[in-house]
């Protein structure tokens, strides 16, 4: 495979990367490759980690890595957080089937997935050993970078998580290191299996009433709606950070910005025709604005 410039890979030197080759290589990306912006960003990410670690070793080539490293990324527009309300969760756990074995299992993962706001994958690494089942139930997650949290849990979710492990045997002392949820096979569940169950329920649950249940909902909107449920109950940001394993509340705020502008879109469906757009009264009144000018320059 060649460049566009005829240059084979194994021939090229560190004189043929220039700014300008490395933004053209952006642009077929996105043109050519139909790439997104965040993936040309993520790869313009790689190219300036290289070029960091280069200004370090090759001095005589600052000006042209200091160039590369000064191209910047694009500007990446923020998704729609999809989030299901307390009604939507009510409804999606009305779904499984509780008369079969699968269907009482989906029903557990679905309701923890959503009580104790865990990231899929720390869904997945769950054993019995994780499950705590004290005056106040707790499940031990680990997340990224091997932190360890404990989460408490709900007495309902506790005791619906307790009647499915005992009809799994997984408080037996032999069964307590194998995996809490698994497929027939007795391994893990892998992260498209949890999502194809979400997708089965969220699918059922549309049908029967789709105002409730918004586009795009995956493993993710579980954490989602447990963080913004507990927003809207007043509960401190701080907390919520701890319960989602945030390392900062610079992260968890992205909550707080979106019940915001929620709570600004019901406020203007309550009161419409209030506020509208244009000048205010007291901008057209002429007497008013040439006081304030004199009083502007008075002053």
């Amino acid at each position: 495979m060649e460049l566009s410039e005829g240059i084979r890979p194994e021939y090229l030197k560190l004189s043929d990367f220039t700014a300008q080759r490395i933004k053209d290589f952006l642009a077929w990306l996105e043109k050519d490759k139909g790439c997104s912006p965040s993936t040309r960003n993520a790869r313009l990410g790689a190219v300036h980690s290289f070029f960091k670690y280069l200004q370090y070793q090759d001095v005589k080539g600052l000006f042209s890595w200091q160039s590369i490293l000064a191209i910047k990324s694009k500007r990446v527009p923020q998704r729609e957080m999809a989030y299901l309300t307390v009604e939507g969760i009510k409804l999606l756990l009305k779904q499984p089937d509780l008369h079969t074995r699968t269907g009482r299992r989906d029903f557990v993962l679905l309701g923890l997935l959503y009580d104790s706001a865990a990231r899929v994958q720390e869904l997945i690494d769950l054993t019995p050993n994780s499950i705590r089942f004290d005056e106040t139930a707790t499940i031990k997650l680990i997340g990224k970078g091997s932190k360890v949290r404990c989460v408490p849990l709900s007495s309902a979710q506790a005791k619906n998580l307790k009647k499915y492990m005992i009809e799994k045997n997984l408080l037996d002392k032999e069964n307590l290191s194998k995996p809490l949820f698994c497929n027939p096979q007795g391994n893990r569940l892998s992260r498209m299996a949890i999502l194809n169950v979400i997708k089965k329920y969220v699918g059922m649950a549309k049908q029967i009433q789709p105002e409730l249940i918004p586009d795009d909902i995956g493993c993710h909107s579980f954490r989602h709606s447990k963080a913004m449920h507990m927003l809207e109950a007043n509960i401190n940001l701080v907390y919520i950070r701890d319960f989602l394993g945030h390392s900062s509340t610079n992260t968890t705020e992205i909550y707080a910005r979106v019940s915001s502008k929620k709570k600004q879109e019901a406020l203007e469906k309550l009161n419409p025709g209030i506020i509208k757009e244009g000048k205010s009264s007291w901008q057209k009144d002429k007497t008013l604005m040439s006081y304030l000018k004199e009083l502007q320059r008075k002053y």
